[in-house]
C-alpha cells in the first residue's frame, strides 16, 4: 500500500496528514481555514489521493503558519508514500478550465524541488482568506514533495475560481504521475536508475 501518516508540531501549528496514493479521492480535511478545506477536498478529490487532514495553527495571528505548515507535511506524506517511486509514471500535466478561469499544470515528481509560479489572483482576498497563501501552498508541497511543479494561468478574473482552477489542475496533474506505469511497473522512471 503506498500510504504515509506524518505529523508536524512545532510552537505555531500542530499538523497530522494521512494519505492513500490508491484510493478513490476520499478526503476529511478540518485546517479551521474554511476556503482552504474547500482547496484540500478538491486536491484530494481530483487527484483520487485519499487525504485526512487535521491541523490546529495560530489563526489568531493569521491563516499563514498554518497553510505553509499543512503544505509541508503533506510533501512529506507525499515523499513518503511513494517510497523509491518504482512504477510510477512520474510525469503529468493538466489544462483546467474552470468557468472564466484556465489553469495549466505540469509536474514532475523529480526529487528537484521548484516551483513556476505564474499566477495572478486580482483580489487580496477570497472572503477572509489571503490570496497570496495559494502560493505558499504550492511552494510548500512542492519543496517537501520533490515536485519540479509549472503552475500557469491562461485566463481569468475571478480570484476564488482562478484559485479553485489552480488546485484542480495540480490535482488532475498529480493524479497521472502517481499512477502507476503498466509497461515499467518494476521501473524507476529515471535513465539515472533513482529518483
Amino acid at each position: 500500500m503506498r500510504t504515509a501518516n506524518v505529523t508536524r508540531a512545532t510552537a505555531e501549528t500542530d499538523i497530522s496528514v494521512k494519505i492513500n496514493l490508491d484510493g478513490t479521492g476520499v478526503y476529511d480535511n478540518q485546517t479551521g481555514v474554511g476556503f482552504f478545506d474547500h482547496m484540500l477536498d478538491q486536491l484530494a478529490r481530483h487527484s483520487l489521493i485519499d487525504m485526512t487532514i487535521r491541523a490546529k495553527g495560530d489563526l489568531h495571528i493569521d491563516d499563514h503558519h498554518t497553510v505553509e505548515d499543512t503544505g509541508i507535511a503533506l510533501g512529506q506524506a507525499l515523499t513518503q508514500a511513494l517510497g523509491d517511486k518504482r512504477g510510477i509514471v512520474r510525469y503529468g500535466a493538466c489544462h483546467l478550465p474552470m468557468d472564466d478561469a484556465q489553469v495549466r499544470c505540469a509536474l514532475d515528481l523529480s526529487a528537484r524541488p521548484f516551483l513556476v509560479w505564474n499566477v495572478e489572483l486580482p483580489t487580496q482576498k477570497i472572503g477572509t482568506f489571503d490570496c497570496e497563501l495559494v502560493r505558499e501552498f504550492f511552494q510548500a508541497f512542492a519543496t517537501h514533495g520533490g515536485i519540479t511543479l509549472h503552475v500557469d494561468q491562461l485566463h481569468g478574473f475571478n480570484s476564488h475560481h482562478i484559485a479553485e482552477a489552480a488546485f484542480k489542475a495540480v490535482a488532475r496533474a498529480l493524479r497521472i504521475a502517481v499512477e502507476t506505469d503498466p509497461r515499467k511497473s518494476d521501473a524507476v522512471p529515471s535513465t539515472k536508475g533513482t529518483l
